[in-house]
Parts: C-alpha cells; sequence; structure tokens
C-alpha cells in the first residue's frame, strides 16, 4: 500500500508535541521580553527631569542656593547692578530665607561693605518688600542676640547695618530709638560707645 505525502504531512501535523499555535505564542512572548518598550522600562534621568520629582526639586535647590551665595559673596560697588540682575534671573522668593543669611553673613565678615549690603538690600525691597521685611527682622535678632551674648565685634557690625538700612528707608526711624533704648537701658562703657556710633552713622537721618 502506498502513503501519499499529503498523508504524511497530516500525521506529521498530527502528532506534533507543540502545535504551530503554540510555538508562535511562545516566540512572541520572547520577542516581547527581548524589545521591551521604553515606557516598561523607566530611566532614572526620567525623573530627574520631572519638576515635581523629589530628585529634581533637590537638585533645584541646591542650584539656588549656590547661585545667590556667590552673587552676594562677589558684590562690591562696581558690579552692584550686574548682580542685581543675575538675582533677579533666579527664584528669590523660593530663596529669600538663603538670601537674607548670605547677605546679613557676608556684611557681619565685611562691615566695611555695608553701603553695598544696604543698596542690595535697598534694590531688592523695592521689587520684593517680604524680602527686605524678612532680612530686616533677621538682621534685628541678630543685633539682640550679639548684645545679649557680648559679641562686640559681631553687634557693632548689626548696629551699623541697622543704621544704613535706616538711612535707606527700610527700617522706619523708631527702631533706632528702640536700639538706643536697648544700649542706654543699663549704661556700660562699650554700650555707650556702641549708641554714639550707631548716631554717628544714622543721627542725621533721625533729626530730618
Amino acid at each position: 500500500m502506498k502513503i501519499s505525502k499529503s498523508n504524511v504531512v497530516t500525521e506529521s501535523s498530527g502528532t506534533s508535541n507543540s502545535p504551530p499555535s503554540e510555538t508562535i505564542s511562545v516566540a512572541a512572548a520572547d520577542n516581547d521580553q527581548l524589545d521591551m518598550p521604553s515606557a516598561k522600562c523607566p530611566r532614572k534621568e526620567d525623573s530627574l527631569t520631572h519638576k515635581l520629582s523629589f530628585e529634581y526639586q533637590c537638585l533645584a535647590w541646591k542650584s539656588l542656593r549656590k547661585s545667590i551665595n556667590v552673587q552676594v559673596k562677589i558684590v562690591d560697588q562696581l558690579n552692584l547692578q550686574q548682580v542685581v540682575r543675575y538675582l533677579f534671573r533666579d527664584n528669590l522668593f523660593r530663596g529669600r530665607g538663603i538670601l537674607a543669611r548670605a547677605i546679613i553673613t557676608a556684611q557681619i565678615k565685611s562691615p566695611n561693605n555695608t553701603s553695598v549690603y544696604a543698596a542690595l538690600v535697598s534694590i531688592i525691597n523695592r521689587k520684593f518688600p517680604q524680602i527686605g521685611e524678612l532680612i530686616s527682622k533677621r538682621l534685628l535678632s541678630s543685633f539682640r542676640q550679639t548684645y545679649q551674648l557680648n559679641d562686640k565685634s559681631n553687634c557693632l557690625a548689626s548696629t551699623k547695618f541697622i543704621a544704613y538700612l535706616i538711612n535707606q528707608n527700610i527700617l522706619h526711624e523708631k527702631i533706632a530709638f528702640e536700639i538706643l533704648d536697648v544700649l542706654l537701658r543699663n549704661i556700660s562703657s562699650d554700650s555707650v560707645k556702641l549708641a554714639i556710633y550707631f548716631l554717628q552713622e544714622c543721627g542725621q537721618k533721625l533729626l530730618q
């Protein structure tokens, strides 16, 4: 008896251990694993570029802090306007605490540049009065702390800065009388010298 070629194909396909449909599905599954779309494999860089991600916010905050500190550190009479332009490019309202700390710290380290820092605060105060108010409050707090701790050099620097801010109309004149009241409440040689120095810096403004 002869077996036709068609019968061979039929029998071999019928006795196959892995049906064609199953073979195709397995191959398709293998291809899915090898060629997985990028959406299924999120990269770390994607989270860094997302503005709401924690990593992005940390990087943005560090960049803001560095930018503000650098500009305050290099400011002087010659580049004041340029520094102001660079600062206004930053999110100063978000970094107002950094800015206040940087300016007060820089002035204490370089009291001879107090006029520059006072001018910088004056310019910033025109556009952001809230920042000017914050700097003033922290400066007054610094004066009280240094005076109570008898930190003469830092207290002298803070007193000078307060006087310059009064001259710039950032602080009200009544603050000057409150400072004098604190200095002369318990009179000592140091407090009298500090009061005289304070009046030398802003006394003319008080007479207007």
